[in-house]
């Protein structure tokens, strides 16, 4: 998608993949990254969180989070930053508007968790936490409780299994999947039976491929309104674009090539 962009607005920018085994990761920055020639970069698992220790500046969004997904080189200075949460925050207000009277429950607690709450939290009423393993899940809850004393939210934090689901579905307005359940190749699996769903639901699966997961089809089954993971890819592509280039990116070629790549 970036390379797509990149030659409709004319730039000189590619867009490569690279492999970097962790015991490499700082010797990579130091010698590839800061080079002039090189812009910056995306940042995926299993680097979003040791990459930190590494950079010589973190975006204040970034180091709340506790995770970087973009680095900026400004002339041999590595910022990193996380455009994550913005993805998924805009694809959700584009979809549904405001989130201000919104009751949450968000599956997960890792990176992508972290990120989409520390937004989620600044406009849902209620957000409720289900995470496999408790430990974590509640200690997300308390770092999104301090960070949002200012606003009048409800956060907490229970086991992810059908006892909690069974509690707290029926008055879910929007459930969100920030866990790889469902993710090619098990796309067999769901996060969520398909018995706990309804029509008054909004269900937002993070997961991109494939374009409709398992939980996405059943939930629109039920009648509920469904929003797939390729919209939060393309935007926080598209944040990261805008900060390399300093140019706004082209969305809807993003959109359309993202969606023939993964065969939409």
């Amino acid at each position: 998608m970036h390379n797509s962009a990149f030659r409709a607005l004319g730039l000189d920018y590619r867009y490569e993949a690279a492999q970097v085994e962790p015991d490499h990761l700082a010797n990579f920055l130091n010698q590839v990254m800061k080079r002039p020639d090189v812009r910056g970069a995306s940042v995926t698992i299993p680097h979003k969180i040791a990459v930190m220790d590494e950079l010589d500046v973190i975006d204040r969004e970034a180091a709340d989070i506790g995770a970087v997904n973009t680095i900026v080189n400004i002339k041999g200075t590595l910022k990193g930053y996380n455009t994550d949460g913005l993805g998924a925050f805009r694809a959700l207000k584009e979809s549904i508007g405001n989130l201000s009277d919104k009751r949450v429950v968000l599956l997960g607690a890792g990176g992508a968790a972290r990120a989409v709450a520390y937004r989620i939290v600044q406009e849902a009423a209620v957000v409720t936490i289900l995470n496999r393993t408790p430990q974590r899940a509640g200690e997300l809850a308390k770092y999104l409780r301090e960070k949002s004393m200012e606003h009048d939210v409800e956060v907490s934090a229970f086991p992810l299994d059908d006892e909690h689901l069974a509690w707290v579905m029926g008055e879910t307005d929007l459930l969100i999947n920030a866990t790889p359940v469902g993710m090619h190749p098990n796309i067999d699996e769901t996060p969520v039976p398909k018995h706990f769903l309804h029509s008054q639901l909004i269900v937002f699966d993070l997961v991109y491929n494939p374009l409709r997961t398992r939980l996405l089809r059943e939930a629109e089954e039920e009648g509920a309104l469904t929003l797939g993971g390729v919209e939060m890819l393309v935007y926080q592509g598209a944040e990261a674009f805008r900060l390399w280039t300093g140019r706004e990116a082209p969305v809807d070629l993003m959109l359309r090539v993202v969606r023939e790549a993964l065969g939409g």
